[in-house]
């Protein structure tokens, strides 16, 4: 009985030991080394746009921002006062030099010529009676027959002849001028403004009263800017003189991309003004479109100093750290990497970095938002400036999305 309870015990034995082995193969079936679960849920490196930093010749810009003013710029007064009979011009047209732009009647002053005229007349008919009369005189003072003083009496008539022909030819002078001025001409070519007289009203000359017009030329442009002192003294006052219209200039209007008008440095004032800290400067440039107006508001890039040699980037490669300037520098191994950098001007579209990049290094220009420091990447090699924004914008935030997430996880790890 003993034997058999023991051959049982036995045999339960065995087959508890036989289960426990198929329990724990089939769990062996299904155990999965952590390591290797982490590498199978691993993302593949985000793919960006990396290019090489450009590096070339460039010339240092300065921009600043004035006004459009005429090179010439005429009040139209009469000289003579009378009625306007006539309006000549449109208002806002373009006259030349010596167009008619307005008639004062000229009744009365073409009769105060033909007065003038016959004064002269008699003048000169007086003037070559006291001359005949002085030759006659000298031939009888040779014979003894006149006396000395009668003699002298005539020459004195004929002086005051003589000066009395002169009054009259310039009274003729004077009243052919007032004539003249009764066709007010444009002293300039040029634009005009509105007529601020009609035909009908009475004018009168003197500053005092409202000028008829003004007449602004339109061929040529200044654009006036101030300028800071250290660009002053950097730029302009180096290049003052006679190779100061070399500094090369562009002007470009509100609604125009760029700097497309070259012009030249026409003026530098004489003083600093104290308060602002600024001198004016006045560029001239060609208007042979009609387009530039006075009062016009104007963008002005101003070049100095000699071409060198400088870095540039894409603007788009460029992130921001609280006041700091930033760009991730891809190394051989794929890797990003901080650089904080210092910016320049614009240089037809890319960005002078003045420090913190060196020649031939790489650096992320597109997907900046999707990875960090120290993160792989998949390089997609771009010429510089040449990157283009992600064409699906929900793809651009579920990118945005993403590296949010990632960074939260990290500082959770942390």
């Amino acid at each position: 009985m003993t034997r058999r309870f023991s051959l049982t015990a036995t045999r339960l034995a065995v087959a508890a030991a036989l289960t426990g082995t198929a329990a724990l193969g089939c769990l062996g079936l299904f155990y999965v080394h952590p390591n290797a679960a982490l590498a199978a849920a691993a993302p593949p490196p985000p793919s960006v746009d990396v290019a090489e930093v450009a590096n070339r010749s460039v010339t240092d810009w300065q921009a600043y921002s004035g006004r459009l003013e005429a090179v010439d710029r005429v009040e139209v007064r009469p000289q003579v006062s009378g009625t306007v009979t006539a309006v000549h011009f449109k208002d806002g047209s373009l006259v030349k030099k010596g167009d008619v732009l307005f008639t004062i009647d000229p009744r009365p002053y073409a009769a105060e010529v033909a007065r003038a005229q016959a004064q002269l007349a008699a003048a000169e008919a007086r003037v070559a009676y006291t001359g005949a009369d002085v030759a006659r005189g000298e031939r009888l003072l040779a014979d003894n027959a006149i006396a000395r003083r009668d003699f002298e009496e005539k020459q004195n008539a004929d002086r005051e002849a003589r000066a009395n022909l002169q009054a009259a030819k310039a009274a003729l002078k004077v009243a052919e001028l007032n004539l003249e001025y009764t066709r007010i001409t444009a002293p300039i070519a040029g634009r005009m403004s509105r007529a601020e007289v009609t035909v009908g009203n009475v004018v009168a000359p003197g500053t005092a009263n409202a000028p008829l017009t003004t007449l602004m030329s339109a061929n040529q442009m200044y654009a006036a800017f101030d300028v800071d002192e250290q660009s002053y003294l950097k730029y302009v006052a180096a290049a003052r003189g006679a190779a100061g219209s070399a500094l090369p200039v562009f002007l470009g209007l509100a609604d125009e991309d760029g700097y497309t008008r070259p012009g030249r440095i026409a003026s530098v004032d004489n003083r600093l003004d104290t308060t602002s800290g600024t001198i004016r400067v006045r560029a001239l440039f060609d208007n042979a479109d009609g387009r530039l107006l006075p009062g016009l508001y104007a963008r002005v890039r101003l070049g100095g100093g000699q071409p060198r040699e400088a870095l540039l980037i894409d603007e788009k490669a460029v992130g921001t750290d609280q006041d700091k300037r930033f760009v991730l520098v891809v190394d051989e191994g794929n890797r990003t990497a901080y650089r904080q950098v210092r910016l320049g001007a614009v240089q037809d579209g890319l960005r002078v970095v003045e420090a913190g990049l060196k020649p031939g290094e790489r650096i992320v220009v597109n997907g900046l938002q999707r990875v960090r420091p120290g993160d792989a990447v998949t390089p997609q090699a771009v010429a510089m400036g040449a990157a283009k924004a992600p064409a699906d914008p929900a793809a651009a935030e579920a990118a945005k999305t993403a590296q949010s997430a990632k960074a939260a996880a990290a500082d959770n790890n942390t």
